[in-house]
């Protein structure tokens, strides 16, 4: 890791401590997707440091979004979990009803009218903010130890299949639900999210893997019949994709299946070749890399980023289709750590989400984990 970006990084993290109430005077604002990858910084500057402040600031922003995200909106006029735990059975299981967005505006009332620009503001709970959830609760298993933070992941992962997924009537295959209430009784999106079955099955693969290893391991925890539901519901869906942050997400999924001990082959050789087909139509028909940075997003291209530091970290074998396209992460980094492209109001907008992203990009280890 270049010495450089580890030093940026750190300033990115101390900065959103600070700014989003995790340190500090600031009222505590959480947003689930962002402070899964927190988590996995904190996490990667604690084993790169050796530094225990980093190792705290991971564990209060866990307890933090358990203690937010997990519970009522503060305008919801409702107090308590959301699971509708008692407050000592809901400490002790803060994911058991899932976790909320932390989106600004409530979630849509059942009577009123679907409205697609309004609802990515309103709040409610995303499947694909959930499984990155628990990967930073497994994360938080291999950095500390401590395998309640996995078995709290396990029990998020069994509590999503469970209300997200269901069976199709006439064909009786097994869909997703992109978008679901908070309290998880009514869909808000109704569209399978293209990548969702695909995170799930490996991430569920890995919390297995890591539970596999704890001392207090108890049947409850075992995910094999969601694992073979998830793996079939990725059979015939078409991965490739010519989104950025979409792209970014098939490279990390590509590396973390290497790193299961049972890495299914025919799923690692269909990852490689969507991943291969979704650069080489970014790159041939995607133009955005070429504009102005008030019209460009910032997160979703850092996403590309970290998906092509994944790419560095496989066996020779399988990254070298990829040489080529390594180059692009870099640019994208370099754009996004200079100042002058962070001024417009775009940054501004989402400066919470692109910093911890650009972060994530220039010390990618805490999230993607080691080579072993």
């Amino acid at each position: 890791m270049v010495i450089d970006n580890l030093i940026q990084a750190e300033h990115i993290m101390q900065d959103f401590a600070l700014r989003t109430g995790l340190i500090g005077k600031a009222e505590p604002k959480r947003y689930l997707w962002t402070d899964a990858f927190a988590v996995c910084n904190f996490l990667g500057l604690y084993e790169s440091q050796k530094d225990t402040k980093y190792l705290d600031l991971a564990k209060k922003l866990v307890d933090q979004v358990h203690h937010t995200l997990g519970k009522e909106r503060s305008d919801s006029g409702k107090q308590g979990w959301i699971s509708g735990l008692d407050d000592k059975e809901g400490e002790a299981h803060p994911t058991a009803g899932g976790l909320r967005i932390g989106k600004e505006l409530p979630e849509r009332r059942s009577d009123e009218p679907y409205d697609d620009k309004l609802e990515w503001d309103r709040d409610g709970q995303y499947f694909h903010y959930l499984t990155k959830w628990m990967h930073a609760l497994g994360r938080m298993t291999e950095l500390t130890g401590d395998y309640r933070y996995n078995r709290r992941g396990i029990e998020l992962a069994k509590t999503a299949f469970e209300k997200f997924t269901y069976l199709e009537p006439n064909s009786g295959q097994r869909l997703m639900f992109w978008k679901m209430s908070i309290h998880l009784d009514r869909p808000l999106v109704s569209s399978m999210g293209q990548h969702d079955a695909l995170d799930a099955w490996i991430t569920y693969q890995k919390l297995q893997q890591i539970a596999q290893t704890d001392p207090s391991y108890d049947t409850a925890y075992d995910l094999s019949g969601e694992i073979d539901a998830l793996r079939a519901m990725t059979a015939h869906t078409s991965l490739a994709t010519a989104d950025a942050l979409g792209i970014g997400g098939l490279l990390s999924d590509t590396w973390f299946l290497t790193k299961l001990p049972s890495a299914d082959k025919k799923m690692l050789e269909k990852l490689l070749i969507a991943s291969v087909q979704s650069l080489q139509a970014f790159v041939q028909h995607d133009k955005s890399l070429t504009y102005p940075a008030e019209y460009r997003l910032a997160f979703r291209e850092l996403g590309m980023a970290t998906g092509l530091e994944a790419i560095r970290k496989m066996d020779t074998k399988l990254s070298e289709p990829f040489s080529r396209f390594l180059p692009l992460g870099e640019e994208i980094i370099a754009f996004w750590s200079d100042e002058e492209h962070q001024k417009n109001s775009t940054w501004q907008e989402h400066e919470d989400i692109n910093t911890v992203m650009l972060a994530t990009a220039l010390a990618p280890d805490g999230y993607l984990g080691g080579t072993s």
